[in-house]
């Protein structure tokens, strides 16, 4: 099992603004690479404070000279809201810019509030993510694609560009749907799934029916996996707690963003609490938030039960205190990566 660290880089109170949001980001992928993380991951989201990453390539290409060996990876490229010609060259510019670093995730987005201010329709998501991916992948793998013209003619058009790593950078998508895996099979796509704030629970019970899925639909169920979980390493119940408000903030503008019209005030999502929303214990029963020892025993347990080969986590969730997510994130790689390691082998790169 390989380990990843997911930037979605909320604002909410960071006291450097902005550009405090742009610098935590740095601070905490230096520490993930001296740990031994294998990668690096940036969202793409759009408009409000939810998240700044509003270009994960971008994020990639900025990374790579702050870096040296950690991979820089997208999660996820919201394929629908670009052009397919022009990503696939950026994605293949990206790969040579990183030395043939970057990790290519893939998804079709589900935020109505984005889509519509790109004049786009949401409920297309999924075919315009293949559509999409069938002009990439022929451009990126054959130098070569068609795509319709200003006529709407089909145009061919050969490519320079391509990636360094050959056929593909690695390739994640946000989806367990078996109809989009399949299209994407040839490439051997990993699946990349997450459950929130419901935590293990529900991780536990998507990967299952994923997989269940799978089995009918005659695609390998054996297949790798990526999950992704929100970690906090402390004693202290107070900042366990504190950690667990922080995972609410998040989950309270994703509940905004799934209503068919987000409440905001200028460009912050208005997120009052939801109904049934879990207390601050149960959130860190779910989540991965409390001492070493604890954190380890989940994590091995989810590991094993999820068959998980990709395992991201998200440290500094809901624009948390820098000092408390750097801490967090050291007391990982000190205490909780070796009690890992005794039981699911070597997971630093």
């Amino acid at each position: 099992m390989k380990l990843g660290l997911f930037n979605l880089m909320s604002f909410k109170d960071n006291p450097g603004g902005i550009q405090g949001v742009i610098k935590d980001m740095r601070k905490m992928v230096a520490l993930a690479e001296e740990i031994g993380f294998e990668t690096a991951w940036f969202a793409e989201h759009h408009f409000t404070n939810y998240s700044l990453s509003v270009s994960p390539l971008m994020m990639v290409a900025h990374m790579a000279g702050y870096t040296r060996r950690i991979k820089l990876g997208t999660a996820v490229i919201v394929l629908p809201l670009y052009h397919p010609m022009r990503l696939a060259q950026e994605i293949a510019l990206v790969d040579r810019l990183t030395d043939g670093r970057l990790v290519l995730g893939i998804g079709s987005g589900y935020q109505a509030y984005e889509f519509d201010r790109y004049g786009l329709d949401v409920e297309e998501r999924n075919q315009a993510l293949l559509d999409g991916w069938a002009i990439i992948s022929g451009a990126l793998t054959e130098g070569k694609t068609q795509s319709p013209g200003y006529n709407g003619e089909p145009l061919q058009t050969d490519f320079l560009l391509n990636t360094l790593q050959q056929p593909l950078p690695p390739l994640f998508v946000t989806s367990t749907n078996p109809h989009i895996l399949r299209a994407f099979e040839p490439w051997s796509p990993t699946p990349f799934v997450t459950a929130g704030y419901r935590g293990s629970p529900r991780l536990r019970q998507m990967v299952s029916d994923a997989r269940h899925g799978w089995a009918q639909a005659g695609i390998d169920v054996n297949r790798p996996i990526a999950v992704q979980q929100y970690i906090h390493v402390t004693d202290s119940q107070v900042q366990a707690h504190q950690a667990a408000e922080r995972a609410m903030f998040v989950a309270r503008m994703i509940a905004a963003l799934h209503e068919k019209k987000t409440a905001t005030e200028g460009a912050f999502i208005s997120a009052p609490p939801f109904a049934n929303e879990p207390d601050a214990d149960e959130i860190c029963h779910n989540l991965m938030i409390g001492d070493p020892q604890s954190v380890a025993q989940r994590i091995i347990l989810e590991a094993k039960e999820t068959g998980a080969t990709h395992y991201n986590c998200f440290f500094q969730f809901g624009d948390m205190p820098i000092e408390h997510a750097l801490r967090s994130l050291t007391r990982f790689g000190n205490e909780v990566i070796p009690l890992l390691e005794r039981e699911l082998g070597r997971v630093r790169s």
